[in-house]
């Protein structure tokens, strides 16, 4: 099982809006004007899936498991590969908290030399997304 985290952001809202906002994807609509177009392409969403097509495929991601208010676990439904996603968000104080995303997947080893470069510097894009969204 291969590992990839991207590093912990400090996020200057409390815990449970940030756990609010990620955990119903439809809140996407809030947020999607901010999204680099040329990266995110055919872009779908509702309460509990988000779909964009990637320079690998099409990928669809479900949640599958939301402990209020620290973490939200994601699985592919869809995708070139196979994978889960969490979303850590742990408090540092009242107003504000941390987050580390986590990928897993199984990878054999020629797959993993190809894939480990552009997953890791995938998931630092989306904490740096992540990290700038207003949770208010």
């Amino acid at each position: 099982m291969a590992k990839f985290e991207s590093t912990i952001r400090q996020i200057n809202y409390p815990q449970q809006n940030v756990y609010n906002l990620l955990s119903d994807l439809s809140n996407i609509e809030r947020i999607k004007d901010r999204l680099p177009e040329d990266k995110i392409k055919d872009l779908t969403f509702d309460e509990n899936s988000i779909s964009i097509s990637s320079p690998m495929g099409a990928v669809k991601l479900n949640i599958i498991e939301r402990e209020e208010p620290s973490c939200i676990k994601f699985e592919t439904e869809k995708s070139p590969l196979p994978f889960n996603l969490w979303i850590q968000i742990l408090p540092v104080d009242e107003a504000s908290c941390k987050i580390k995303l986590t990928i897993k997947a199984e990878l054999n080893p020629f797959i993993k030399g190809m894939v480990s470069k552009p997953l890791q510097e995938g998931i630092e894009k989306i904490a740096d997304a992540l990290q700038m969204i207003k949770y208010d």
